[in-house]
């Protein structure tokens, strides 16, 4: 979230990549807003085009955050009903540009979190569009928005690895104090002798790597 501070500091020209990055972090205040992120590879000329937007779920309803040079590539509403109309209205956009798509990818959603060190899932599903054919790419479409829902259900999976971690190190020390307590006073040191203080073990972050 560095990125995105810096971003609404110095307010440069953004592209769309960092302007899902962006969206990502002025939403995270917005709990019923759930966010994933969309992005297409498109065929024109000769040439592949790559473009991204941050796809929305608000009340049941999809839309999408982003940024491009047309208009109809960019922000949508959330008014459509399910992921497949949302994606098949950008497939139309770029249609009305001669682009011809060729794959999607779509993300799970993105913690609210702002201190998370979760990674953002970019791809948790690769549609190529052509080898699927029309009927088998809406059904992919519906499965993975299905998938995200059971997620959202089950609260968003397993709980944050840094809460982990905090009871991964917190809990050898209550062990270790639990002996001191039942200590008879005799056994209790001189009130002019310290306690020479045990060394804390530091988090091992090696494991994660911080969200962006």
């Amino acid at each position: 979230m560095d990125l995105a501070k810096e971003m609404t500091k110095e307010a440069l020209p953004i592209k769309c990549l960092e302007a899902v990055i962006l969206g990502i972090y002025l939403t995270n205040s917005m709990p019923n807003l759930e966010r994933f992120p969309i992005s297409f590879k498109t065929y024109f000329s000769g040439n592949y085009f790559r473009h991204i937007v941050l796809g929305v779920n608000f009340g049941g309803r999809y839309g999408a955050l982003g940024m491009s040079r047309r208009e109809d590539l960019m922000y949508k509403p959330p008014a459509f009903r399910t992921l497949s109309e949302l994606v098949l209205d950008y497939e139309a956009a770029y249609g009305r540009c001669w682009h011809v798509l060729k794959k999607v990818k779509l993300g799970q959603c993105v913690s609210h979190d702002p201190h998370s060190v979760e990674q953002i899932e970019w791809k948790h599903s690769v549609l190529d569009v052509e080898r699927l054919g029309r009927d088998d790419f809406r059904k992919e479409l519906e499965r993975h928005a299905r998938d995200m829902r059971l997620k959202i259900g089950k609260g968003m999976g397993p709980p944050s690895p840094t809460k982990d971690r905090k009871k991964d190190i917190s809990s050898p020390q209550r062990a270790q104090s639990s002996p001191h307590r039942r200590n008879s006073r005799s056994e209790r040191r001189p009130s002019g002798e310290k306690k020479p203080s045990e060394p804390k073990a530091m988090p091992d972050l090696n494991g994660y790597q911080i969200r962006v």
